[in-house]
């Protein structure tokens, strides 16, 4: 029998786009083992997949270096066949050398990258999605083909959710970790000043974002918009999401979310740019953004805190009817 281990300890959306080597993995071998570590706190995403034999949990928060070494230690009674670091740093690159595993695969931009017997290049702005790239990883033992990343909430969260679907409805993830990234307040009060009145509208999140819901909505002043921030799990949200007639979301988690249930989705691209590699992959989706060539744009990989030019034209001049279904 079989046994992998795929190391993505990143991001909430990185774990998700993980998920397609999970999906390939296990229709090329069915009987296989596949464990997966991860960050103590996106545990829930990978919540009552099939595939999946064992999930570690690596807590980065405090005293990461020793966690790292309990990490080690519990991955030594394992001899992989091969092992898959999809990430680029020294902390997963320490992991993935002394963890036992007869092959090892991972990207040349890693530190440590000379303990991998395959090796491959990544580069961000290539125009290849960053499934395409983290696919490259099991071409020798798979194939490369793109696969969809994919989530499996349980009946339970479909239960959960089951008391939002009452009539058609909207989503907006209005939030994003970095400033750059999230598309304006007043803009999504605007949006829903245009949105069609017979859709129900849940604004979606997490805790930290919900002061920022309850101001949309106070100041849209727009009736039947609902704040769900916090009040639903990671396969909840993926749940409701699947459902619904579009989802608009930033360039951050909530778009890989929808991916992964190919659910329907419009996502805001402010400071970075699809090129990136970081776009929606549902049958039903769209890409909005600025259609002033601005030479600031991109300003950053990963969104920053504040526009450096101060005036945040990527977003300020998208045009809102663009969103519009």
């Amino acid at each position: 029998m079989k046994q992998f281990l795929i190391i993505q300890t990143a991001f909430i959306g990185d774990v998700i786009l993980a998920t397609p080597l999970i999906e390939k993995l296990s229709q090329y071998y069915p009987h296989a083992k596949i464990d997966f570590i991860l960050r103590d706190g996106n545990q829930d995403l990978l919540g009552n997949n099939p595939h999946l034999n064992q999930v570690y949990i690596l807590d980065k928060n405090s005293r990461k270096y020793f966690h790292v070494l309990q990490m080690i230690g519990k991955l030594r009674g394992t001899h992989y066949d091969y092992l898959i670091n999809l990430q680029r740093f020294f902390t997963t690159g320490v992991i993935s050398l002394f963890a036992r595993s007869r092959h090892k695969a991972g990207f040349d931009k890693n530190p440590l990258s000379f303990a991998y017997d395959y090796k491959v290049h990544h580069e961000i702005g290539d125009g290849r999605h960053e499934i395409a790239r983290n696919m490259e990883l099991i071409a020798p033992i798979a194939d490369s083909v793109f696969v969809k990343p994919r989530l499996y909430p349980s009946g339970e969260d479909y239960k959960k959710v089951r008391q939002y679907q009452e009539k058609k409805y909207l989503n907006i993830a209005p939030a994003s970790v970095w400033y750059t990234k999230q598309f304006p307040k007043e803009k999504w009060i605007a949006l829903l000043g245009k949105l069609n009145e017979q859709y129900d509208i849940h604004l979606i999140g997490g805790p930290e974002d919900y002061e920022l819901c309850e101001q949309i909505i106070r100041e849209s002043g727009r009736k039947r918009v609902y704040n769900l921030s916090g009040k639903l799990n990671f396969l909840e949200t993926a749940a409701l999401m699947e459902g619904a007639r579009m989802n608009y979301v930033n360039d951050s988690a909530p778009l890989h979310i929808a991916s992964a249930m190919n659910a329907p989705a419009t996502a805001v691209f402010c400071s970075t740019i699809p090129e990136f590699g970081f776009y929606p992959v549902s049958d039903q989706s769209r890409i909005v953004e600025t259609d002033i060539d601005l030479n600031c744009r991109p300003c950053g990989l990963h969104g920053l805190r504040a526009c450096p030019e101060g005036h945040f034209k990527c977003a300020k001049t998208i045009d809102i009817n663009k969103l519009l279904i």
